[in-house]
């Protein structure tokens, strides 16, 4: 039977971020009770407190929750055993060039998977494969085309000293896609993480 606080867990991978109030009626319970679960849960390093929002100056400031680091985990080992390996092959070869983030993104994600799909395929498969990964990604559309939205950076331990990873994320999802991609604007929707990418169907 699933707990209580797994199913607060469950509720805020979904939405990745949430008040007390606003997991209470999702899941049909009382604030109190919630707001009990929650600090065993942040007091045990699975959640924490994300933002603090004023309510209009009336009540006490609303403590906004998500999954804790450590608990969504990342993405870096595969990073590192990606680089490592991609290295070693431009040693080997000799490459005057040097390692490519085109390359790195091709061992991160076997892209072999993705040839001959439609499109809706190639997104349902990038997506799964983008959340094994630790981004939190879905799709949506928009009147521009497409847009795949990552909902956190797996590598926002080394993001801020290597910039070129947001490159390599485009990298990733062009090749998978075999369209070009245009990074929208980062961190958008209320600086809740959502880095998003546009691309064109035709």
């Amino acid at each position: 039977m699933i707990t209580v606080r797994q199913k607060i867990l469950v509720h805020l991978k979904k939405t990745r971020a949430a008040s007390a109030r606003e997991i209470a009626r999702a899941l049909n319970m009382s604030a109190p009770n919630v707001r009990h679960h929650l600090g065993i849960l942040v007091s045990d390093g699975r959640l924490e407190v994300s933002s603090v929002n004023q309510r209009g100056g009336r009540g006490r400031p609303e403590k906004i929750y998500s999954l804790s680091q450590s608990a969504l985990g990342d993405n870096i080992a595969a990073l590192a055993d990606a680089l490592l390996t991609e290295a070693g092959a431009t040693l080997r070869q000799g490459a005057a060039q040097g390692l490519k983030i085109e390359n790195l993104a091709s061992r991160l994600l076997d892209l072999a998977q993705f040839n001959n799909l439609p499109i809706p395929k190639r997104l349902a498969l990038l997506i799964e494969k983008l959340n094994e990964m630790h981004y939190q990604a879905h799709w949506e559309a928009g009147a521009e085309g497409p847009r795949v939205l990552l909902g956190r950076c797996p590598y926002a331990k080394v993001i801020d000293a290597h910039p070129e990873l947001c490159k390599m994320d485009v990298a990733l999802l062009e090749k998978s896609l075999g369209r070009p991609v245009l990074q929208s604007a980062k961190n958008e929707s209320g600086g809740r993480g959502l880095c998003p990418f546009i691309f064109r169907v035709a």
